[in-house]
């Protein structure tokens, strides 16, 4: 039975998503433990360090410390388990299905939380009946850019064992949370609306003070962060082929900066000197540095569709500058942004008011815990 203050495991973290969770949940009196690999060269904090030595050796010394070492309180006694992937650990199929099974097996219940790619978000992309008329594998049912030139990826997610674990895992779930639109999408088809929820991505704007941007900048300062290494599944290559567009031919009017593969930390400092956050153009949800940006007062391109919008229930404030995925569109989406520098100040407020009712993480994390109490056995 579970006990009065529920005792949560977040196993795993992508951009600070289970880490800025763990703070709101245990605002509400949870008893939480958080454990990630720090998301690479992010550098995400943590309780509990789970990353993995290269090499095949390394990754016998990360299951050997989870089974019979000193992370093996990580697969017991919790009331309810969360991951941040169905690959929760970086270790191959065979060595996950052991650990999922594990997991079922000695905590209350184990719940995914939907904020990334997996085989319920692939299957659905590529259906006949598709909700969605583009992202970074598919454009009105043809193979995208990043498709194209990564084949052997989407191979990969598709074939055994990696496919058959991921499958058993998401049928022995009892229940996701999804973090955007596109994945609550998926999860619904995958488990059925009752095992699945939305929540929404969590930003603690009280670490976010907001920005003052002035009345009409003279120059229009553009910013684009991002991972180096995944230009065309975001599409910032795009992204920074418009805003240059744009800053040549408005010579004098705007400004781009460009940073790579920064640690968390030091990347959001970054964010405070822009007015306009260039994000993503394949997602119909802003993300999670788009909800920053917009804490902080700023301006944001990314994905916002009417679709989301609706979804959430959103009718009168929808201050995203939706991303077109064509470069023509796009780069004269920006242009229209820079020659009218007099919206930018209103459109930043409206963005803190749109994160603090939607994102805030005292919000996001009491639709998470009402849902896993509703499901927890």
């Amino acid at each position: 039975m579970m006990s009065s203050a529920p005792k949560i495991l977040l196993l795993g973290d992508y951009s600070n998503c289970h880490r800025t969770l763990a703070t709101g949940l245990r605002r509400l009196g949870c008893d939480v433990t958080q454990a990630s690999a720090g998301c690479s060269w992010m550098n995400i904090d943590r309780q509990v360090d789970i990353s993995r030595r290269p090499g095949k050796l390394g990754g016998m010394r990360l299951y050997g410390r989870l089974l019979w070492g000193d992370l093996r309180h990580l697969l017991r006694g919790f009331d309810i388990v969360a991951l941040h992937d169905l690959n929760f650990v970086e270790l191959r199929p065979e060595r996950l299905r052991p650990l999922f099974r594990r997991l079922k097996e000695r905590n209350g219940s184990v719940f995914l939380t939907a904020m990334s790619t997996d085989i319920a978000f692939l299957d659905m992309l590529e259906a006949d009946d598709s909700p969605l008329r583009y992202s970074e594998w598919f454009v009105d049912g043809r193979p995208a850019r990043h498709m194209l030139a990564n084949r052997k990826e989407w191979d990969a997610w598709h074939r055994e064992p990696l496919a058959g674990y991921q499958r058993e895992a998401l049928d022995s779930l009892d229940g996701a949370v999804s973090v955007l639109y596109e994945y609550q999408l998926a999860m619904e088809r995958a488990l059925g609306a009752d095992r699945a929820a939305y929540g929404g991505i969590p930003v603690d704007t009280s670490l976010f003070a907001p920005v003052t941007l002035p009345d009409r900048p003279e120059k229009v300062k553009l910013f684009l962060g991002r991972d180096r290494n995944r230009k065309l599944l975001k599409g910032s290559d795009l992204l920074e082929t418009a805003a240059d567009r744009v800053v040549r031919e408005l010579d004098g009017r705007a400004e781009l900066r460009i940073v790579e593969n920064l640690p968390f930390a030091e990347f959001i400092g970054h964010l405070r000197n822009a007015h306009v956050v260039l994000d993503q153009i394949y997602s119909y949800t802003p993300a999670t540095t788009a909800l920053m940006a917009m804490a902080y007062g700023l301006n944001t391109v990314s994905g916002a569709e009417p679709e989301f919008y609706d979804f959430i229930g959103e009718h009168d404030n929808r201050p995203v500058i939706n991303a077109p995925i064509e470069l023509d569109e796009l780069t004269e989406t920006l242009r229209r942004v820079v020659l009218d520098p007099e919206s930018i100040a209103e459109r930043g407020r409206r963005s803190r008011e749109f994160v603090m009712k939607h994102n805030d993480v005292d919000v996001v994390a009491r639709r998470f815990l009402d849902f896993w109490l509703s499901k927890i056995r």
